[in-house]
């Protein structure tokens, strides 16, 4: 009879482990992908405003999706985040350069980085 009531017991700590372990995980998951889906938003609404010629606009959404982007490493160290955040910052410097065009294609080449992982 005792040895039921430990099998109950270690069978109960084993079901808690493989539930609790991944909810756990998830949560730092989750907030990483936060950033991500941010970083993403952002990063469409620049090129948005690139493809229409606006660069200062463009700059400030790659500026955002940037910061996000960086908190997205900062939780994740996804490599495409890495990737990401050197064609927004590449797609930053040409926008304020005036070069919408340029910029823009530098911020559409982020775009998919982005996404990875996600």
């Amino acid at each position: 009879m005792q040895t039921a009531k430990w099998r109950g017991v270690v069978v109960a700590g084993v079901m808690m482990a493989l539930v609790g372990a991944p909810m756990v995980s998830s949560v730092a998951f989750a907030a990483g992908n936060k950033h991500q889906a941010e970083a993403v938003e952002h990063a469409k609404e620049a090129v948005a405003h690139g493809k229409q010629g606006h660069a200062d606009a463009l700059v400030k959404h790659a500026e955002a999706a940037l910061k996000h982007a960086e908190g997205a490493m900062a939780e994740t160290k996804n490599p495409h985040v890495g990737e990401a955040i050197k064609g927004l910052k590449d797609g930053i410097e040409h926008g304020k350069a005036g070069h919408a065009d340029v910029a823009t294609k530098a911020v559409e080449n982020a775009l998919p980085h982005l996404s990875e992982g996600m």
